[in-house]
């Protein structure tokens, strides 16, 4: 029986940080986890859900204190190293307006559509497929709290528009689209990241629009 392969290329809001800790959620209380978990209760033929998440991702903008940070940088090779792909899915923005950053919604959004065009010319090996994309919105971000409030100061007023912009991206690249903003919000901890319930709601929610 063939298997069903996604690959999730995103950032901390999938890594499964736990708000104002360093520790990291179980795959199985993540939202792909709880997705690959969704999947085969709907009878998906044996549905794989494979995780690149690195805290701090931007789309196509450097860290200026860490590197290896840009999606644009390594979407091909994670692509090409996980292939055949059936599903890619990108999570991606909310570290495009670190307070380090003077990012708009559309600088986000331009990184991502670039993320979005270099998907697909991945060297993947001939007569394996290039994976449709769906691209999900992340939440909202509220007031910054806790330790990550200074990194993400004044985030929430600056990406005020990021969810309606990404869905353009996905209308002008012919991708699809799911804006977390409708099933949950950013963190009730420190504003930016998930809470455990509401990965539990992510994965739940995108389970049927996967399959």
């Amino acid at each position: 029986m063939p298997r069903f392969t996604i690959l999730v290329y995103s950032d901390s809001l999938t890594w499964g940080i736990v708000p104002t800790t360093r520790r990291r959620l179980a795959f199985d209380d993540r939202w792909p986890g709880i997705l690959e978990f969704e999947l085969n209760a709907l009878g998906l033929p044996r549905p794989r859900v494979i995780e690149d998440c690195l805290n701090g991702r931007r789309t196509a903008f450097d860290d200026p204190y860490k590197p290896g940070r840009r999606a644009l940088d390594g979407v091909q090779q994670v692509m090409e190293a996980h292939a055949p792909l059936d599903l890619l899915i990108l999570l991606l923005g909310t570290n495009d307006f670190q307070s380090m950053h003077r990012h708009s919604p559309w600088h986000s959004a331009s990184g991502l559509a670039a993320v979005v065009s270099a998907a697909r010319l991945a060297p993947i090996e001939p007569g394996m497929p290039v994976p449709p994309i769906l691209i999900v919105a992340p939440p909202a971000l509220d007031t910054p709290r806790g330790p990550i409030a200074p990194k993400f100061a004044g985030g929430d007023v600056a990406s005020v528009g990021l969810a309606s912009a990404l869905r353009q991206v996905a209308d002008e690249s012919n991708c699809y689209f799911f804006d977390a903003n409708s099933v949950t919000t950013s963190s009730r901890i420190d504003g930016v990241h998930l809470d455990a319930d509401q990965h539990a709601q992510l994965g739940r929610a995108l389970a049927p629009v996967v399959a």
